[in-house]
């Protein structure tokens, strides 16, 4: 070849790969929805091949998935709801987002081939006509920059390592994912997994504390009527595996709901109530400001339930009366759904509580959602139950305390929004059968993702302190 002949060569080589480089870089990407996310695929060149993958703000992972001269970025960008949702609303379809993910991974991969080819193409013929301004040398150009990128792709294809699925590197806030969910290719499945070790773990704890509680000064009166107050489940299936643990270990004769059992009071979200026909005790329940009037006819349609707004009934001892909350504000960016708003605070709640004048005597137990609208029922109940807030709080108001309940599904979703996740709280309620009247509650704490610790700590009415108390290791603590 002479020497002319391999300048020619050389100087096409050379606009092929700065043009089809560019033209990657500018147009080799694409954005599409894998599973339950939305994700930005994107090819880069690199020497070492590999995969990174971009959870903002969390950090991301390095996979050495292959070999080649290009890196595959996958950037996170944002949570599908609808996907999501459905998960939410029917958990057993997570044993199929490991297919769709697969699915919708190959779609865009297969796409984002297509798209770097093309790109490739453009970048070298519009490099091509500015540097030679003829046509024979741009379609060169253009030829040298497809089979160099189709050959980049192809090195990829033939070292790909499915193996590299299983040691991914983590940075950031995710170098401690290996401790909490394990290897990547556990991730799917173990959500299912934390829900089982949940519940025996709460058991595991309930059994030791059961045990801890017999010395006299801490045990209630063995015949004592037994409630569980739970509140702000906000759709997590954990939830439900809290309640069915402790409704079984404390031999639960009544469970107590606040509200905001759903997130968006959506019809697709009327699914998730049907665990309550299978708890196997009374459900009474008051709806809460996510919960629309279709949230409260589903609870009502189950087994056992009991819905009480401006209503009284006498369940497994009890006598209850509940309010729901007249808000539906599901979505948290209005703000009108703040703690304390003025209209529940004044002629509003007072309107409310003449409801409770219309009802028998003797009420024993007065529920509303919002701590707000319990204060006007101070003197009207020995006992007010409320929850909303998502903290636990007790307040001694004129003749009533109030007992604040914290989210029992750790606020839902958005629970793991915090750099501490939202905790699983609950209660466990003991009433002298005779008096109807508390005598002790069990404050049960559940660590939020990531199983950090669970707390079951004995309250006796009139005492200031928390006692019998024990962590996840069975050592006995005192809470002030």
């Amino acid at each position: 070849m002479s020497r002319v002949r391999l300048r020619w060569w050389l100087a096409v080589t050379v606009v092929a790969l700065i043009g089809a480089g560019v033209g990657v870089v500018v147009g080799g990407a694409v954005e599409r929805p894998v599973g339950p996310v939305q994700a930005r695929l994107s090819v880069r060149p690199g020497l070492s091949g590999d995969t990174r993958v971009d959870v903002a703000p969390l950090g991301s992972l390095r996979l050495d998935t292959h070999d080649g001269p290009f890196r595959l970025n996958v950037e996170v960008t944002e949570l599908r709801p609808a996907s999501a949702r459905q998960i939410f609303d029917d958990p057993a379809s997570l044993d199929g987002v490991g297919a769709r993910v697969q699915h919708d991974l190959g779609a865009a991969l297969r796409l984002l081939v297509l798209r770097c080819l093309l790109a490739a193409a453009v970048g070298a013929a519009v490099l091509g006509l500015l540097v030679f301004r003829r046509w024979r040398p741009t379609l060169a150009a253009v030829c040298v920059g497809l089979t160099v990128v189709g050959a980049g792709g192809a090195a990829a294809r033939l070292t790909w390592r499915p193996g590299a699925l299983a040691e991914p590197q983590y940075s950031g806030l995710l170098a401690s994912a290996p401790a909490a969910i394990g290897d990547a290719r556990d991730i799917v499945s173990r959500f299912g997994v934390y829900r089982k070790q949940l519940a025996a773990l709460v058991t595991d704890v309930s059994r030791l504390y059961d045990v801890s509680s017999t010395l006299p000064v801490q045990a209630p009166d063995p015949t004592a009527i037994r409630a569980l107050h739970v509140s702000d489940l906000h759709l997590n299936p954990a939830g439900w595996d809290v309640v069915e643990s402790l409704v079984r270990q404390f031999r639960i004769d009544v469970v107590v709901d606040t509200g905001d059992i759903a997130d968006h009071g959506s019809a697709a979200e009327n699914r998730f109530v049907t665990e309550i026909g299978r708890i196997g005790v009374p459900y009474v329940y008051v709806r809460g400001n996510h919960d629309s009037a279709g949230t409260a006819a589903a609870v009502r349609a189950q087994r056992g339930a009991v819905v009480l707004d401006g209503t009284a009934a006498t369940v497994a001892g009890l006598r209850f009366f509940g309010v729901g909350d007249p808000r539906f504000t599901p979505d948290k960016s209005t703000g009108d759904d703040a703690v304390g708003e003025p209209s529940l605070t004044a002629a509003g709640a007072r309107a409310r509580l003449a409801l409770l004048g219309t009802e028998p005597p003797n009420v024993d137990v007065a529920m509303t959602h919002d701590p707000v609208m319990a204060r006007p029922l101070a003197g009207a109940a020995p006992l007010l139950l409320a929850g909303h807030t998502h903290h636990r709080d007790t307040v001694d108001l004129d003749g009533s305390l109030l007992l604040v309940s914290g989210s029992t599904g750790g606020a839902g979703l958005r629970g793991l929004e915090p750099t501490n996740p939202t905790s699983l709280e609950c209660s466990v309620l003991y009433f002298d059968r005779s008096t109807r009247r508390l005598q002790a509650y069990d404050a049960v704490t559940v660590g939020g993702l990531g199983l950090a610790s669970v707390q079951i700590s004995r309250h006796v009415v009139g005492s200031g302190a928390a006692l019998g108390a024990v962590d996840r290791f069975g050592r006995p603590t005192i809470v002030p």
